[in-house]
């Protein structure tokens, strides 16, 4: 048995280490298109003094660490490609408390995002940022990729919700990053830095998150149109007029089939001329405050050609509708959409955005499925290769995915909105960032990981 597994289990005991080969096949994947790469051992401390001592020990014995929360992410963050070791933190699941009088909560990083919501409900709270994946994400994953969700675009990121963070540093030590204050301007502000990182710079093991009072009640519309384009328009044109929902979402025809099929559920109407629908929900204190605010939406839509608006006027309608919304991502990677992109643009660009990918795909023979948060530009993309069903290390998808990028980052775009850059996303960072601006993340992951244990390979190539 190799020293290091004896120190771990002499450390945290033999339930908390695991180096069977059915453990470490479990974790050699996450949600990213097929890849697997087998971890040397999966480690599950339960305290963040265990966790220390587990970094301290593999940063002098210079053993590369990958840091995992729910495995639910899709860029490869949580895939051990150099093998070594898995830092579970899947027992580190407590709500340590929640402050009604301050509006906020302290949260071990295992928690499970729903979870955290269904303890909120009761005291008349919610917690904004919530994944598609909030049934089995965790809060210390949702940190690490700076995730966002279907009410992003009234409640903002992971990032707007985030006051302090207890994080373990690749040499072992416990800092806190910032305060539990609403207001901080003392030094740096390394709670963002670690925001977003990827497990990179640290692990994340306690958050102080902002919870808000959660509206009395909202509508939910589901609106069919029979131009994709029109609908992505349609976006912008809502805003224009001062309307602001919690959630606008996109879902191409081809998206909700699918999720439709899958689920067994053909409630909702899809006449063959309809191409896309928007999902629209606004929240607030009373059905007579949001009633105005959905007849002014549909009076922006009388510009477009729309079949009948479906209106979810019930718990169930509305439970059903955002069901198949969360769940289109992993349905459509079960149908072979297996290479996903995460992309953002400027609201007023998604029709351009979407003209474009539909292009590309037939010019290279693939099919291609869109849908995601229109509200804040930000639309996952999805494509299906009938032979090529990994993007990782193959030059054919990838001169794709550089054609895609390089567009959208002439748009004023971005490559990635809210699952971080992982693995898969490294070879276009410098289409959107400069070697100076590269220069600077490099210099700052050597300067607090400079034996590179910490995720290494992730996000910026440091090998």
């Amino acid at each position: 048995m190799p020293e290091y597994i004896t120190y771990f289990i002499e450390l945290l005991g033999k339930d908390l280490c695991f180096y069977d080969e059915k453990t470490l096949i479990d974790y050699s994947y996450d949600h990213t298109e097929n890849l697997k790469f087998l971890p040397s051992i999966v480690l599950k401390p339960r305290t963040v003094e265990q966790i220390s001592q587990i970094v301290q020990y593999c940063n002098q014995h210079k053993i590369p660490i990958t840091p995992r929360a729910g495995g639910t992410g899709q860029m490869g963050g949580a895939l051990p490609i150099h093998a070594g070791v898995i830092i579970s933190i899947e027992k580190l699941n407590k709500i340590i408390d929640i402050d009604t009088q301050n509006f906020q909560a302290t949260v071990e990083a295992g928690v499970i995002n729903f979870h955290l919501q269904q303890a909120l409900e009761p005291l008349g709270f919610l917690y904004g940022p919530d994944p598609s994946s909030w049934g089995s994400s965790f809060i210390g994953g949702n940190i690490a990729t700076n995730a966002g969700g279907l009410r992003a675009v009234k409640y903002g990121v992971t990032s707007a919700s985030v006051l302090n963070l207890e994080v373990v540093l690749p040499n072992g030590d416990i800092i806190w990053t910032g305060a539990n204050t609403l207001k901080n301007s003392t030094g740096y502000n390394l709670t963002q830095l670690f925001i977003g990182s990827e497990g990179t710079l640290g692990i994340v093991t306690k958050a102080i998150l902002k919870i808000i009072p959660k509206p009395k009640t909202d509508i939910t519309i589901l609106i069919p149109f029979h131009n994709l384009e029109d609908s992505a328009k349609a976006v912008t044109d809502i805003f224009k007029n001062g309307l602001f929902p919690c959630s606008l979402e996109l879902m191409e025809r081809n998206a909700l089939e699918q999720a439709m099929a899958h689920l067994e559920d053909n409630s909702i109407p899809l006449q063959e001329n309809v191409q896309a629908h928007l999902l629209v929900s606004f929240d607030g204190e009373s059905q007579e405050e949001l009633m105005p605010l959905i007849e002014k939406t549909i009076s922006v839509l009388e510009n477009y050609t729309t079949e009948e608006i479906y209106f979810a006027d019930n718990e169930m309608d509305k439970s059903r509708l955002w069901q198949m919304r969360r769940k289109i991502a992993e349905i459509v990677k079960a149908n072979g959409y297996t290479i996903e992109e995460d992309t953002v643009v400027p609201r007023a660009k998604l029709p351009d955005l979407i003209n474009f990918v539909h292009q590309l795909a037939l010019k290279n023979n693939l099919k291609v499925v869109c849908y995601g948060h229109a509200g804040d530009g930000n639309l996952h993309i999805r494509f299906n290769h009938s032979q090529y069903k990994n993007s990782y290390n193959n030059p054919f998808i990838q001169a794709i995915l550089y054609d895609l990028f390089q567009y959208i980052y002439s748009l004023g775009g971005t490559i990635s909105g809210e699952h971080g850059i992982g693995l898969i996303q490294q070879p276009y960072l410098p289409i959107v960032f400069t070697k100076a601006n590269l220069e600077i993340q490099k210099n700052i992951k050597n300067a607090i990981d400079p034996n590179n244990i910490m995720n290494p390979g992730k996000v910026l190539n440091n090998n």
